[in-house]
Formats: structure tokens, C-alpha cells, sequence
């Protein structure tokens, strides 16, 4: 996807303050933590689409308002995965911003987790 100059623009320069790991770094974080959640922060019909099978879902549009309710405890790690990575950076920053301490976004997103043969499931 070709994405516009302003929103790269935003994209880098949240990503001076965010934690961005890869699948492998995700993959054990997971496995070490039982804690940490993996979040799916798509748009609604892409989570029906296919979702990473341990995900939570929140999507983006709802982050802020959701996210002390699904997440209470703000120490909590949260690895957050979109698309491609890119709007994960963006909840990433947000969260931080409302005090999440342990925070990371998914380098490639959903894309990095299919063609790592991530154990997948459809609907909610």
C-alpha cells in the first residue's frame, strides 16, 4: 500500500518514542510472559477477516476509550499488531501517553504474522 507523505510523516515521528520489536522478539515475549496480551488494533472487518488466534482485539478508532477497561493494569505488556506495523505505532504512542509503561508495536503487522504461519482464526 502506497501511503501518504503526512502520514509517514506522523508514522516517524512516533517512532522516536516507541518500542518497535520483530516476530521473533514477539514470539518470545509471549512464550516467557503469560501476561503479556498481543492486540489486534485493525479496523473491525479485517479482525473478521483473520486475527492472530491468542489476539484481544481493540481497534484503533476505540483505543482511548477501551483500553483501561481491557488493559487495567498499565504495566502490563502489550504487543500491539496491525496491517503492516504502521498504525500500531500510532496506539503504541497512545498508550503510552495514557501511562502504559510496557508498550510495543509488531514490525510488518498481520502480513509478518501469515507469512510466519501464525496460527490464525476468522470472525470474532
Amino acid at each position: 500500500m502506497q501511503h501518504s507523505e503526512g502520514f509517514l510523516a506522523i508514522i516517524n515521528a512516533a517512532r522516536t518514542s516507541v518500542s518497535e520489536i520483530d516476530l521473533d522478539q514477539a514470539c518470545e515475549r509471549l512464550s516467557k510472559n503469560p501476561d503479556t496480551i498481543l492486540m489486534d488494533v485493525r479496523e473491525d472487518i479485517e479482525w473478521s477477516n483473520g486475527h492472530a488466534a491468542e489476539a484481544v482485539h481493540l481497534g484503533k478508532g476505540i483505543l482511548e476509550r477501551d483500553i483501561e477497561s481491557v488493559v487495567p493494569e498499565k504495566g502490563t505488556e502489550v504487543i500491539m499488531y496491525c496491517g503492516g506495523g504502521y498504525r500500531s505505532v500510532l496506539t503504541a504512542e497512545v498508550a503510552q501517553r495514557m501511562g502504559y509503561t510496557n508498550v510495543h508495536s509488531l514490525i510488518g503487522g498481520y502480513k509478518a504474522l501469515v507469512a510466519a504461519e501464525w496460527q490464525m482464526e476468522n470472525g470474532d
